[in-house]
């Protein structure tokens, strides 16, 4: 497997398998895979995004209660239009949050235009789509300079919806979720709130085949051991291939690419008395990148269920317990937005994905609501890899280690996930 670009934190190398010869890309291959050029400050930024993805992870994982997918990307992306408008202590605080210095909104807003631009570029067969975009209340309006800023660097289309037609403003919010993430997902709102001055979005959808699909055929059930220590039988996907494997003390950890490999799963299989949170938590301390890096090609026997998360959480406490308390308070100052804006009533994110012998699809919509000032008031033996208990996953992107979408998946839920 071919080793991309840009090492950013240190951490000591923890392989346990011994290598087998990697096979080099051909660059003349019409779909060979594409290295995401990034100055030196963006590199900085995506190891920022991913200790963010980390420690996001982490908050959610102790926060949810069943399965779960999200995008630390797309919420990336939609604090970074939240930013455009924060001035003073509220600007600070959701800088921090997400790794940047204060100051920065300018480069920031230069990274999201790189990633924003060039991630749908990296592979014909993977599908990568993000959108952005404002709905502001009728009768108001968002200052021309924050208008400029967000339409330049998130391409972001900005458009006025009457809120006092709460449900008819909320259906031409949720089909333009439905239209940007392919239908997984149709609806993020029952209705609009006459006190919002605007609604904040972004979507991201992400479709990939494998590089190696399963054989249908070889699918069999075998027991799953949910959470409880119980059994239920499930459809298990088999493989057995060369694969990016390495282990340590807490888990298993084995990655499958999709396409012309620049962008891959990774899945995380605790072991021993290890647990999820023990996996979930291992990368706050320790170095995505450097972890990634370490990975050695070998025969690996894989076993990897079929499944379908969705899910929905609204990230309130979450965001001021990371650190930007402000930005919920009547105190915030969104002025850079508009005279009118207040403070963020709410930040959310619905999020979906589907795995199986083919490949993956998933997609996550970002929102935030803003208030209106009116409203206050090799020949080694296979590793063996057998998911057959709770596990985590990442989707990234392969030449910088970006984190796309992250979940959990623990066994079949008892009840319909909720949309």
């Amino acid at each position: 497997m071919k080793r991309f670009l840009t090492s950013i934190l240190a951490i000591a190398a923890i392989a346990l398998v011994a290598p087998a010869c990697d096979e080099l890309e051909d660059p003349n291959e019409p779909n060979a895979p594409k290295v995401l050029e990034l100055t030196t400050k963006q590199e900085a930024y995506v190891a920022s995004g991913n200790d963010f993805a980390f420690r996001f992870l982490k908050e959610i994982q102790a926060d949810a209660k069943k399965d779960y997918v999200i995008s630390p990307l797309s919420m990336q992306f939609l604090l970074g239009m939240v930013l455009n408008g924060a001035k003073g202590e509220t600007a600070t605080e959701i800088s921090k949050v997400l790794g940047y210095g204060a100051g920065e909104t300018q480069l920031v807003n230069e990274y999201c235009l790189t990633m924003l631009s060039n991630l749908p570029k990296l592979d014909k067969k993977t599908t990568v789509s993000i959108a952005d975009a404002i709905f502001v209340d009728k009768g108001f309006d968002l200052l021309p300079e924050y208008k400029t800023a967000v339409a330049k660097h998130y391409l972001a289309e900005v458009s006025n919806l009457d809120f006092m037609d709460t449900k008819g403003s909320a259906a031409h919010i949720n089909k333009w979720c439905s239209d940007n993430t392919q239908g997984l997902i149709p609806k993020i709102l029952d209705e609009v709130s006459p006190d919002m001055l605007a609604y904040l979005l972004n979507a991201l959808y992400f479709k990939g085949e494998w590089t190696t699909a399963f054989n249908k055929a070889a699918t069999a059930e075998e027991k799953f051991r949910l959470p409880n220590d119980t059994g239920v039988k499930l459809p298990m996907m088999k493989l057995s291939h060369e694969l990016e494997y390495t282990e340590n003390d807490f888990f298993q950890a084995v990655t499958l690419p999709y396409g012309n490999r620049a962008f891959s799963m990774t899945v995380l299989l605790p072991k021993g008395k290890s647990t999820i949170d023990d996996a979930a938590a291992y990368f706050c301390k320790n170095s995505w990148n450097d972890f990634r890096w370490s990975m050695m090609t070998c025969k690996v026997d894989l076993w990897l269920p079929r499944f379908e998360t969705a899910y929905e959480i609204e990230l309130n406490d979450i965001l001021s317990a990371m650190g930007m308390p402000t930005s919920f308070k009547y105190t915030a100052d969104f002025s850079a937005m508009s005279p009118d804006a207040l403070c963020l009533s709410f930040v959310k994110q619905n999020a979906a994905i589907k795995v199986d012998e083919e490949g993956s699809e998933a997609a996550a919509v970002s929102s935030a609501g803003m208030m209106k000032t009116t409203s206050i008031g090799g020949d080694a033996p296979p590793a063996i890899f057998h998911a057959d208990h709770p596990f985590l996953y990442l989707i990234t992107e392969s030449s910088t280690g970006a984190i796309l979408f992250t979940g959990r998946y623990s066994g079949p839920a008892e009840e319909p996930a909720s949309k």
